[in-house]
């Protein structure tokens, strides 16, 4: 089969189109006949090695463990495993198959992969592969962030700072679907996007630091960590939240050792003295958030928003695409037809 192989860490030119054997399945999981599969943040730290303590975490210390890279998948059951009964070949199938943690490679850039079945939901019916391919990873972290750390409630006023990437536009729709008066935050060619997803009000952060308008929220998603942890409460009321998901901005915020880990250690510290600052709590099934994702995708209330598709031999383009930090939503690489 044709998969994109990493074999090393650095800059996009360690990835390579190469023909690799079809893996092997074996207990509960599922060999899938990939379609298409997306790209986020975290495809950037595999691919690069950064932070350098990813590599600790499983990711491999000198090279990648995994060699082919990608998390993110939607495609069709070729065959499954013993003690497999959810799923059947023919099924249209989505979700992640990486095991564990995100900072390592799973095998999706490729044309077939192998995924325990308990990472996979059946694909909502009104979506197509590439649509599905888009939601695992940005639409579990945006629904751990909005519903399960956020406590989202009808008519809180929320904002969502970085509203206009991978994340952002997911967390944008789940907290208008839980009722919400949301404000959006990013650069200006995004804000028509983020309106049209049903953001409320759009700021401009070139233009205006939502930090010091006096405006004050009961939740803030705080995607890039770009403001202060002191002036971030200064926007929050008494008894607000304040989520941060964490993103390096693929290297840009200088911090090549631990990355945005500093700002969570940093928050840690602080959480018993500032109680708007909450420690991450306890991180939902990975199939209860897909099931959850599917119903809300099925009511409409959550569409995923494609800045761009690549074939499977632009792999490369895409991953520069994504370290722009200018896509709008997801990028996705499409697989087989």
């Amino acid at each position: 089969m044709k998969a994109i192989v990493q074999r090393a860490y650095g800059s996009d030119e360690v990835l390579r189109l190469e023909d690799v054997p079809v893996p092997s399945v074996g207990a509960g999981e599922v060999l899938v006949r990939v379609h298409a599969a997306s790209l986020h943040a975290d495809i950037w730290h595999v691919v690069t090695g950064r932070p350098y303590v990813m590599r600790l975490m499983g990711g491999g210390l000198r090279r990648p463990k995994v060699l082919i890279p990608g998390i993110d998948l939607a495609g069709r059951v070729e065959s499954v495993g013993p003690g497999v009964t959810q799923f059947k070949p023919g099924d249209d199938v989505f979700g992640e198959c990486v095991r564990g943690i995100q900072w390592k490679n799973g095998g999706a850039f490729a044309e077939y992969a192998s995924v325990l079945a308990k990472d996979l939901a059946p694909m909502p019916e009104k979506l197509s592969y590439i649509e599905a391919a888009a939601i695992p990873t940005s639409g579990l972290i945006a629904l751990q962030a909005v519903r399960d750390e956020g406590d989202v409630q009808s008519r809180q006023r929320i904002l969502i700072n970085g509203a206009g990437g991978a994340v952002g536009t997911f967390a944008v729709q789940l907290a208008k679907a839980y009722a919400g008066e949301v404000t959006g935050v990013d650069s200006a060619e995004k804000l028509d996007a983020l309106c049209s997803l049903g953001a409320d009000h759009v700021i401009d952060y070139a233009l205006t630091d939502f930090t010091t308008t006096g405006d004050r929220y009961d939740l803030i998603i705080d995607i890039p960590g770009t403001q202060s942890l002191s002036s971030i409460r200064d926007a929050l009321t008494p008894e607000g939240t304040y989520v941060f998901v964490g993103h390096d901005q693929y290297g840009r915020r200088g911090h090549p050792v631990i990355g945005s880990i500093g700002r969570i250690l940093h928050m840690l510290v602080m959480t018993p003295f500032v109680p708007q600052f909450k420690a991450p709590g306890k991180i939902s099934p990975r199939d209860e958030r897909l099931a959850i994702l599917t119903e809300l995708v099925g009511a409409g209330h959550v569409t995923p928003f494609i800045d761009s598709t690549y074939p499977l031999a632009e792999i490369r383009q895409a991953l520069r695409r994504l370290e722009q930090g200018t896509a709008i939503g997801k990028i996705v690489v499409t697989i087989s037809e």
